[in-house]
């Protein structure tokens, strides 16, 4: 099927940011698919697997495109630290996502 193909999409995607809606869930776990899809269009990390959402190097690529990008980023990494201190770094505003220990920590 077109759809899992992940060359197929990439290029459908180069033409209309649109095609993202076409992507089997399959291709929204392949770490190789969404890296790439996110690092163009950021907000795009709303459609990815969960895995993927907890990914600090993928929500990372998706932010550097599209501070947006963190409303889809799981919790789970908004209690570490690693993700944070970048994230926040890159955009003061991000701290309000951050879990509610890192953000009364001062350091």
């Amino acid at each position: 099927e077109l759809r899992a193909d992940r060359e197929v999409v990439l290029a459908a995607v180069k033409q209309s940011v649109g095609a993202l809606h076409f992507a089997s869930q399959e291709l929204w776990a392949d770490r190789e698919f969404v890296i790439p899809v996110v690092q163009q269009n950021g907000r795009a990390l709303r459609y990815a697997s969960e895995e993927l959402r907890a990914d600090r190097e993928v929500v990372l690529a998706a932010v550097k495109q599209s501070v947006g990008a963190l409303h889809f980023a799981s919790q789970e990494l908004w209690a570490d630290r690693e993700f944070v201190i970048p994230v926040v770094q890159q955009n003061g505003r991000a701290l309000r996502y951050a879990s509610e220990e890192l953000r009364a920590d001062r350091e």
